[in-house]
């Protein structure tokens, strides 16, 4: 049963951190990744993703088919999350000329579709006779996940129904196969999941939830399925091993899975999902496993940073407390999974435990992912960078020193858009009578259940949140665990009050201003020894903020750097020219001189200095340089 569900609001951005990220995304983001879908961007990798809806449209009428089908076998997948950030941009900014763009693609999508309801330009162009033969790699349920999820926003922004209407209509052709004709199988790319419970809660037909549970149902009770569909249908995608069932999370059924495996993308969307219907439909087996994953992925298998996945190797989750920092993966998409799967927890429990992940994901990985300028973008988010070594040495080639503009794969730079620009519903949930404040944000609030309030703060950076009451009821705010001590005030009267699951519960009345003052001190941060290359490690943090060091605040040298227990931690004035406003912290440091030759018998000269770290979110945007997450630690 949902203890509280994502709030349905406007969140109109007055200012602050996340105000001027969403105008990022409205000015900057949303044109430049159209440009690219449609290949007009410079000096850019293809995308071609939008020519292929064109040339699946001409197919279908008889037409010849232009220059055919570019991409990935999920290329259809860009446009919907392209189209997901735009609806959300449109309901925190209306846009005459980008709705008007947004309905020109919906009609060639729409024109794109079979007239059974299958949708997928790839096999529509290229391989008709194939569909649902490879759901092992073929991605065709993945991509209409991501299609109903687009389908599903733009009606909640706009009251436009086409693009749903479509998105319906290749739901039942998929209910059709998989349930009225009885086919064997689920996806090979969890998605669908997650995108048909948001359609069940939006259009109320029951086919969307009972598909989901079918899918959720289905992983895992026969673990050998791929490997039984390779040898029917005779061909592959890319060569995928489908006797790796961990990879694909199926090698036992999801109610008996403890630990997170395999994809880290596709086992977050999967959690996520398998969270939501826990909370849908009140399965205390299907949460209780949810429980066990979230223990594995957050008590052992996630970086500082709240990345996930600590191996190119099927950019996956390897073992407990194996997380090197030089060869991460931790790819950005995995760390929006990561917030997904937070979020649906909460509806299960309100626990600070989950805002806490879902914050700590947000302002280091998920941000990291995308260049100050909107324009590059990082598939990949290490957490040491040296080089010459990174993005160039053959065990290093996947964690690259600076952003690309774009991917051949490019999952990671339209994710990270639908994400900023949908950030109210994770920072705020509702229920009858209460506003929960699970993340903070300057803005206006206006919630489903009346109540009405508007947040004003500069945070991350700000450590002050107000919040002023327009329409009343129960508030509920997450104490961050890091915040170690703090304060609360209502109307200047402060309060003595003890959280429960991490969250203060106060009633509130019309007029009420209710201020929180959260620790602004910055910290060291130490890892568990089980965790082999960081022992005798320390890293800084601030608030959400993970510190890291690059050579260009450190001399051009930060591998020679060691920091003192215990040492000063000055934390600069807020500095709007810095890293498009931002601030550094010092600390006391000792830096260790060069030896001649590769090795030495004699122990370099160390001198004492000031060493300058910036926050993690923001490294690469200054040239390739050094950086560290990690420092040693000296007395």
């Amino acid at each position: 049963m949902k203890t509280q569900h994502q709030a349905s609001i406007k969140a109109y951005q007055s200012g602050g951190f996340i105000g001027k990220y969403q105008r990022l995304i409205k000015d900057t983001v949303i044109p430049y990744q159209y440009s690219v879908l449609n290949d007009k961007a410079p000096d850019t990798e293809k995308s071609h993703v939008i020519q292929n809806f064109i040339n699946a449209g001409r197919v279908l009428r008889g037409e010849d088919a232009g220059d055919g089908f570019y991409g990935m076998v999920f290329q259809d997948s860009d446009a919907a999350k392209w189209l997901e950030a735009a609806a959300y941009s449109l309901s925190l900014f209306p846009d005459k000329d980008l709705e008007e763009t947004v309905d020109k693609l919906i009609a060639m999508i729409a024109a794109a579709q079979d007239n059974d309801g299958y949708l997928n330009t790839y096999y529509t162009i290229k391989d008709k006779e194939k569909r649902w033969t490879n759901l092992h790699e073929g991605h065709e349920l993945y991509c209409s996940g991501h299609m109903m999820e687009a389908a599903c926003a733009y009606f909640e922004a706009t009251g436009k129904d086409t693009l749903l209407k479509v998105m319906e209509r290749n739901m039942e052709h998929i209910y059709r196969h998989f349930i009225t004709e009885g086919k064997e199988g689920f996806p090979g790319h969890p998605e669908i999941e997650l995108a048909l419970l948001k359609m069940y809660r939006l259009t109320n037909n029951s086919h969307c939830l009972e598909l989901a549970q079918h899918f959720i149902n289905t992983r895992g009770e026969n673990p050998h399925f791929y490997e039984q569909e390779k040898e029917r249908r005779g061909w592959s995608v890319w060569n995928g091993n489908p006797a790796d069932t961990d990879y694909s999370q199926a090698s036992k059924p999801l109610r008996e899975q403890k630990d997170a495996v395999g994809h880290a993308v596709r086992a977050v969307y999967l959690y996520t999902a398998m969270a939501d219907l826990a909370s849908s439909t009140d399965d205390k087996a299907l949460f209780d496993a949810c429980l066990k994953l979230w223990e594995s992925i957050t008590c052992k298998r996630m970086y500082i940073t709240g990345g996930i996945g600590s191996t190119v190797l099927g950019e996956a989750f390897t073992v407990d407390y194996d997380l090197p920092g030089d060869t991460a993966y931790a790819e950005t998409c995995a760390s929006i999974g990561l917030m997904f799967f937070a979020s649906r927890m909460l509806e299960n429990d309100v626990d600070g435990i989950y805002g806490d992940i879902c914050e700590r994901a947000f302002y280091n990985t998920v941000l990291a992912g995308m260049q100050l300028d909107g324009k590059r973008f990082f598939y990949v988010n290490p957490l040491e960078v040296v080089p010459g070594i990174s993005g160039s040495a053959a065990t290093h080639k996947h964690d690259l020193p600076v952003r690309p503009k774009w991917y051949a794969c490019a999952c990671c730079p339209p994710n990270v858009a639908r994400l900023i620009t949908s950030f109210g519903k994770y920072a705020y949930g509702e229920n009858d009578d209460t506003a929960f404040c699970h993340m903070f944000a300057d803005g206006e609030i206006c919630l489903e259940n009346g109540m009405k309030f508007t947040c004003k703060t500069g945070y991350p950076y700000d450590f002050h949140i107000r919040y002023e009451i327009e329409k009343g009821g129960n508030l509920a705010i997450r104490i961050p665990a890091w915040s170690k001590t703090w304060q609360i005030a209502v109307n200047g009267q402060i309060l003595e009050a003890s959280l429960r699951k991490g969250y203060l519960y106060l009633p509130i009345a019309d007029g009420d201003r209710v201020e929180l003052t959260l620790d602004d001190t910055p910290r060291f941060q130490y890892a568990s020894t089980k965790i082999p290359e960081l022992t005798g490690k320390t890293a800084l943090c601030r608030g959400p903020l993970v510190y890291c060091f690059e050579g260009i605040d450190n001399e051009d040298d930060v591998l020679s750097l060691s920091l003192k227990r215990s040492g000063n931690l000055t934390i600069s004035a807020y500095d709007e020219t810095l890293l498009c406003g931002s601030a550094s912290i010092s600390v006391d440091a000792m830096r260790c001189a060069n030896i001649d030759g590769l090795y030495a018998d004699t122990a370099p000269a160390m001198t004492p200095c000031k060493a300058i770290a910036i926050p993690y979110y923001t490294w690469g945007n200054r040239g390739e340089n050094q950086m560290r997450v990690w420092m040693e630690e000296t007395l």
